[in-house]
């Protein structure tokens, strides 16, 4: 059996073969990078027996050679900003895949797309559409709203004010962390049984800015209280608001086997 993780310098495909590491062989995993400038996971998959193999998004064939010989390929949706470009990026790995022979193709989307408020058909939503089509056994794993969106609501200046001040909304989140995520997508890779299925990877239940606000409050030392301000202007109050943050699975905690990490724990990187 021959994985392989495809955008493996990223951070979550670090933390995938990071992972994968502890539970099968080295040489069983392959990294596909676009940059051969090499982290220390991958320098650790290396020294312990694995591949990295160069390939590129944006070239083919390029794709299609480094996928020779891989059972399972994991695609790790693109970085691109430019979601036209995404989408011919995915497709090009997916017939790459296709062609290369890959037998099961995972997929990290992004969980509810389906739900989003205003952008109902989603790059992702469109991927999972070519990956089903394209004939190849596949997993689709819809990854939960990162928790670090936190990192720009000023919880450092929260916790020195004693106040966490956000736009009034209704405001609910699944978010999850990266690890999370990484724990429960090496699982898959090096299971067996996850075929043709789709996994919403989200927290099994939401929080609130008061709850965040409680949390704060933990970490100081002192009450911090959460604060609404109509003046409150920031992009992650739009890109919240387009997507879906409410709706919980329980599907992450069930292929990582225990709970999601605690929303203390989760905000702790981000505090100084």
């Amino acid at each position: 059996m021959s994985i392989m993780i495809t955008g493996a310098n990223g951070q979550l495909g670090n933390l995938i073969i990071a992972n994968l590491l502890a539970k099968i062989p080295a040489t069983q995993i392959i990294a596909g990078v676009r940059n051969l400038g090499m982290s220390s996971t991958l320098e650790a998959l290396k020294d312990q027996g694995g591949e990295v193999r160069y390939m590129d998004y944006d070239r083919p064939e390029t794709c299609q050679k480094a996928f020779t010989g891989v059972n399972k390929l994991l695609l790790i949706s693109s970085s691109h900003t430019d979601d036209t470009v995404r989408l011919t990026q995915h497709t090009s790995v997916i017939n790459a895949a296709r062609k290369a022979g890959v037998e099961h193709i995972l997929y990290t989307s992004f969980a509810f797309p389906q739900t989003g408020l205003k952008i109902p058909v989603s790059v992702h939503r469109l991927t999972e559409q070519v990956i089903i089509d394209s004939g190849i056994k596949y997993t689709i794993l819809r990854n939960g709203l990162y928790i670090d969106f936190v990192d720009v609501l000023g919880l450092n200046e929260a916790i020195q004010s004693g106040v966490l001040t956000t736009r009034p909304g209704n405001w609910r989140f699944n978010a999850v962390t990266r690890s999370d995520l990484a724990q429960a997508i090496a699982n898959v890779l090096a299971g067996k049984g996850y075929e043709q299925q789709i996994y919403e990877l989200a927290a099994s239940k939401t929080w609130t800015f008061a709850d965040l606000a409680e949390v704060l409050t933990a970490f100081a030392g002192k009450t911090v209280i959460h604060s609404e301000d109509v003046s409150v202007q920031h992009w992650i109050y739009p890109f919240l608001s387009s997507i879906d943050t409410v709706s919980t699975s329980k599907d992450l905690e069930q292929l990582m086997g225990h709970p999601v990490t605690s929303l203390k724990d989760s905000i702790a990187p981000f505090l100084k």
